[in-house]
């Protein structure tokens, strides 16, 4: 008999424990306590076993998954069972931490509570208990469909109504006579008039909610872009689920953070300030082979102080792909050729003040393979009814640092969620667009290749096209602004630089 399950920590400290016999909390507080100190540190064992009890366990990162068996139970069953343990609490927290485990603890009860009922296994596998958990209901959304139906009709024969109230007010008024009464007691055509358009106004404000109303735009000069303005919109709501009770879980906008950070502009923005952005767009063969890969670069110049307006940029291009480099017609073309500077036709005309303008735009396409900057490998297999799925990236190009890497892989409709096997990094399972998110915050040198594997059930051709996100600090091709000077006099000019890499559209297919 399986007298408890639970997961604790090292010191023995339960954060889940759900026990499936009558037990007080003083004597599993006691069994998990005494746990550790049972365990001989020089042996690996999946149980111990004192003379009343035996703890079959297996050590989670920092955790311990636990069973507190009887010592007549079968370990072969309560290691399959403990193996089920083990497999649910990633279904539910993304990380093994005590504190995912502690705001996820009701989840993981139920859960074991599928798996072993009245200290016996359950018949079931993780799909079934994903399954069993979420309550899906066809009654439910039945029900549902139909009071919804009822209220949509009822509302609309009270507007029906009340606008045949208002018609004949309106008609009592033409016509000089009193508008019919409401109540029991009549009343007089104004006190008639006044409640219809009571019940006519209160009848549109039940509805308006319905509607977002647009936004009066102001007078005065408006701003083009406003940075920062949703995200006081998005708190705001937060704030107010919050007070009315409702649990918000931060790690949500963890990576929208990240990518805003990576993105956002540098503070010492000087006088002379250069943006420079990439742009990839490439497609891949499942079986390997590069479709065609487009990349478009482009330098945006930005002056905010009219002393810099005469200025030079001095371009560095190292790249040894074959990008074509093209200027703005105002540039000086053979400056750019034999000296790499970028200047106006006439030195003694000035670069636009307080707006970006673009100098230097560039263009690589290709089919060589090697140019891809990061590889991605999806290899399914079916086995049985269900498909294994092994995915890993590499960085080819090792310069390149991605942050707020996303790879997403499409799902079968209708199956559940995916068996998580082995992962570098996390993962999301987004269940209404049946999708799973495996994100990486960072990919570079150091961290250059990683997997993820995982079971679910459907053929090798569910799981394209593969799609990849990510942002850059760094640029794809090595063009950079080295020096800027003035044209007058070759002094030096103090300037700072953005660079930002991005992905139009990346797909495995």
């Amino acid at each position: 008999v399986l007298l408890a399950a639970a997961v604790c920590t090292k010191a023995g400290k339960a954060i889940v424990s759900r026990q499936f016999v009558e037990m007080t909390r003083t004597r599993i507080e006691g069994l998990l306590a005494a746990f550790p100190k049972l365990m001989n540190t020089g042996k690996q064992h999946t149980f111990v076993e004192t003379e009343s009890v035996r703890y079959v366990y297996q050590p989670m990162e920092k955790l311990y998954m636990v069973l507190i068996t009887t010592k007549n139970s079968n370990i072969l069953e309560d290691l399959e069972t403990l193996r089920l343990f083990s497999r649910v609490i990633p279904e539910y927290c993304r990380a093994l931490e005590e504190n995912e485990i502690s705001e996820h603890c009701f989840d993981l009860i139920f859960a074991f509570d599928e798996i072993v009922a009245l200290g016996y296994r359950e018949n079931v596998n993780l799909a079934q208990i994903r399954t069993f958990t979420e309550m899906d209901s066809h009654e439910e959304k039945v029900f549902r469909a139909v009071r919804e139906t009822q209220e949509r009709e009822a509302k609309a024969e009270m507007r029906r109504k009340a606008k045949e109230l208002q018609q004949a007010r309106r008609d009592a008024e033409r016509h000089g006579k009193k508008a019919p009464g409401f109540g029991g007691f009549g009343s007089s055509a104004v006190s008639g008039g006044t409640t219809a358009a009571m019940i006519t106004e209160t009848i549109i404000e039940t509805e308006k909610p319905k509607v977002a109303p647009a936004p009066a735009r102001p007078s005065g000069p408006s701003k083009a872009l406003k940075l920062g303005a949703k995200g006081k919109e998005v708190d705001n709501f937060v704030d107010k689920l919050k007070s009315e009770g409702e649990n918000i879980m931060t790690s949500v906008g963890k990576r929208s953070a990240e990518a805003a950070k990576v993105l956002s502009p540098p503070v010492n923005m000087e006088s002379v300030h250069m943006k420079i952005e990439e742009k990839i767009s490439l497609t891949c063969g499942r079986d390997g082979g590069l479709q065609n890969m487009e990349l478009h670069g482009m330098i945006m110049l930005h002056i905010s102080d009219e002393k810099f307006a005469r200025i030079r940029l001095h371009v560095e291009n190292e790249d040894k792909r074959g990008v074509q480099l093209q200027t703005h017609p105002n540039v000086d073309k053979k400056l750019f050729t034999t000296e790499s500077q970028i200047g106006l036709k006439n030195p003694e005309k000035s670069f636009p003040i307080n707006s970006d303008v673009g100098v230097l735009k560039w263009r690589l396409q290709t089919t060589e393979e090697s140019f891809i900057p990061l590889t991605i490998n999806c290899w399914p297999s079916e086995s049985g009814n269900s498909c294994d799925v092994n995915i890993e990236y590499e960085l080819q190009e090792e310069s390149l640092e991605l942050n707020d890497v996303v790879i997403t892989i499409p799902l079968p409709s209708g199956v559940g969620a995916p068996v998580i096997g082995e992962i570098d990094g996390e993962y999301r399972h987004d269940s209404r667009r049946n999708l799973l998110e495996w994100c990486l915050p960072v990919i570079d040198a150091k961290n250059k290749s990683g997997s993820l594997e995982f079971s679910i059930a459907g053929q090798p051709n569910d799981f394209f096209p593969v799609q990849v996100s990510f942002v850059s600090k760094k640029n794809y091709c090595n063009i950079q602004v080295t020096k800027v000077t003035q044209v007058d006099g070759n002094s030096p000019v103090r300037f700072s630089t953005e660079t930002t890499f991005l992905v139009g559209k990346y797909e495995i297919l």
